[in-house]
């Protein structure tokens, strides 16, 4: 993928048969499919926890074997697409994506379903970067802006529809009919990417890095694995110091070769620009926050204010209502107000409202809980925005390959990170906050309480009456593990916010 100016010559925009409201349509549908998958499962995972014997760890290895597999590889996958065009990588993404979901619902153990969600990743890295990449090229200058809005309202509010999705399918199904209806939409979201989007593709395209693609996937992907592992074996352990040794080799090498690389997958030097670099951080730490909370959030709905899985995601759904309109409006509040206040304010009310959360307790109950998901909800469309089309428009129109290769990854990375850093802090939280009754049961099933909040609560309700003071302990556990993994990653938006304030352009880019 290049990352050298293009000479820029007067074009008119090629949006296909339909029109740029086609071409939006058949992205954002592509789109809502990758970032549905994320969530979706989520719902599922006390069910997981229960029918395949699933331990915390192994719960966040199912979540994260998608997205540590598409963050790893969307710089790459998006580099091909850049070549060959980004339209025809696409469908094949689909049909990679919708093959392996299809397999998944047949899974008998966790080792299964973690091995086809990373499959599904490699399918969803196929088709991520085409989808906004595709809109800022096709799109003519004076709709860009718009387009982008479009999209990156749909990136937050697609987690929400397929946690919408998931939530009605479960009232009726089991937990594998999530993975056979993502089969049958990414069969749909091909044929509306063949029939109404233009292949675009960079018309001057460079000898492929694949230096950079081996050391930027390695560098992600023993990340996380140093992370979760960190927690479920302890920090000090070879092979997680060797994990993150490899981590900070990695990006070493690439950070090393990039900048004498003539057209490095991502070039190092973009770094140096102050709103890409910006826009970058703020995506990264929005979806940090926004995945971790979706990954212990909806399991506080589901066991300890026992929503069904349709109430929880229906619990979550004010946040869609606020994001979307929000994503609307925001250009507009930063040709206003700038881009560093739009920026450090969007980052400051989604920690606000992460933080309002994180001081529940088990009786609190769902009114406080909504009302920070709402302020975090005006954080989201406000941050989420803005640092896309910092991304963006720091680039000209003939690096928006480039710019949305790293849209992406800074989102999948985000997304990693955060499911794998929440998830690892609220399950040693928890298991060190259960009650000491927990020893007093048989060897199997002490081990089980420990292994998920959901596994708990099955053995407290087996338990007829004796089970009482169990339950009660386990959701006193399960908060303690709710709240430290929330208030870890305000920590890290705060320091984002501050950093926006400190150095953030005041004034978004100017068109390319």
């Amino acid at each position: 993928m290049t990352t050298t100016p293009l000479p820029q010559k007067a074009e008119s925009a090629d949006t296909g048969r339909a029109g740029t409201r086609g071409v939006l349509f058949a992205m954002c549908l592509s789109l809502v499919l990758v970032v549905a998958s994320v969530s979706a499962l989520n719902l599922a995972l006390p069910d997981l926890a229960i029918d395949l014997s699933a331990s915390n760890s192994a719960l966040t290895w199912i979540a994260d074997a998608y997205t540590v597999t598409l963050a790893a590889l969307v710089l790459p996958l998006g580099a091909i697409g850049d070549r060959v065009g980004r339209r025809n990588v696409l469908i094949v993404g689909t049909v990679v994506f919708g093959a392996a979901s299809l397999a998944a619902s047949f899974a008998d153990s966790t080792n299964t379903l973690i091995a086809w969600r990373a499959v599904m990743g490699l399918g969803a890295a196929m088709i991520m970067p085409g989808t906004l990449s595709t809109i800022t090229a096709a799109f003519p200058p004076e709709q860009r802006a718009k387009g982008v809005a479009t999209w990156s309202g749909f990136a937050a509010a697609g987690a929400i529809i397929g946690m919408l999705a998931a939530g009605a399918l479960l009232e009726r199904f089991s937990w594998r009919s999530i993975f056979v209806t993502s089969a049958v939409v990414a069969l749909v979201a091909a044929f509306a990417a063949l029939s109404l989007a233009p292949n675009t593709k960079d018309d001057h395209p460079h000898r492929p890095d694949v230096a950079g693609a081996v050391s930027t996937a390695l560098a992600i992907g023993t990340l996380v694995f140093g992370i979760i592992e960190g927690n479920e074996k302890g920090w000090t352990e070879p092979v997680v110091l060797g994990a993150f040794a490899v981590t900070v080799v990695s990006f070493a090498v690439y950070g090393y070769l990039g900048l004498r690389t003539e057209h490095p997958l991502l070039d190092p030097a973009l770094f140096g620009i102050r709103g890409f670099r910006a826009g970058a951080i703020t995506v990264l730490v929005q979806f940090m926050a926004v995945f971790g909370f979706f990954f212990v959030g909806l399991q506080y709905l589901q066991l300890i204010l026992d929503y069904s899985p349709l109430k929880a995601a229906v619990a979550l759904l004010p946040v869609a209502v606020v994001v979307m309109p929000v994503s609307v409006v925001t250009p507009r509040i930063v040709r206003r107000a700038g881009m560093k206040a739009t920026m450090t304010v969007g980052l400051l009310l989604l920690g606000a409202g992460l933080f309002l959360i994180s001081l529940l307790d088990v009786d609190s109950g769902y009114p406080p809980f909504l009302g920070g998901l709402v302020l975090a909800g005006f954080g989201i469309g406000l941050s989420g925005v803005v640092g896309t089309a910092a991304i963006t428009g720091s680039l000209g129109r003939g690096q928006q390959g480039v710019a949305s290769a790293m849209n992406d990854t800074t989102r999948e990375v985000g997304s990693a990170v955060g499911i794998a850093l929440m998830g690892s802090i609220y399950g040693s939280h928890y298991r060190s906050s259960l009650p000491d009754s927990v020893a007093q049961l048989p060897a199997g099933t002490a081990e089980s309480v420990r292994h998920s909040a959901a596994a708990g609560l099955y053995v407290a309700d087996r338990l007829g009456a004796r089970g009482a003071a169990l339950a009660d302990g386990v959701k006193a556990a399960f908060m303690d593990g709710l709240s430290a993994s929330l208030i870890a990653v305000c920590v890290i938006v705060l320091a984002a916010a501050l950093g926006a304030l400190l150095r953030a352009p005041k004034a978004p880019p100017t068109e390319h």
